[in-house]
């Protein structure tokens, strides 16, 4: 098993965080959450990864015959797909809400927001 994988989700979730940290527009902060989310799917995807493994499938053959990738890392993300995107409707709602009250996506111009 290689850590390439494994590095490429640290780089995508830095890549998202340094995004977050450097937005100047909501919008683009909640893309950049969408990207840091995306490094756990290739998280999931290098752990449940096998050489050789096929689909969890054991109706033509015994089980224990062959190797097989795990199927509740793919559940899992499966689920995670899903809540991401969940997240980011919603988050995208509420974005959608403070323009409208605020005239602004400008997360320094939301003085109102301060306490």
């Amino acid at each position: 098993m290689s850590v390439l994988p494994y590095l490429v989700a640290v780089w995508i979730f830095l890549t998202g965080c340094y995004g977050i940290a450097t937005s100047r527009n909501l919008i683009h902060a909640v893309g950049c959450l969408a990207v840091c989310q995306s490094a756990t799917y290739v998280l999931l995807l290098a752990v449940g990864y096998r050489d050789g493994g096929t689909a969890p499938v054991f109706s033509d053959v015994e089980p224990g015959s062959r190797s097989v990738v795990d199927p509740v890392v793919q559940a899992l993300a499966l689920t995670d797909v899903v809540v991401g995107a969940t997240v980011t409707a919603l988050l995208l709602a509420l974005v959608i809400q403070v323009s409208k009250r605020h005239g602004t996506v400008d997360p320094d111009e939301l003085s109102e927001l301060r306490g």
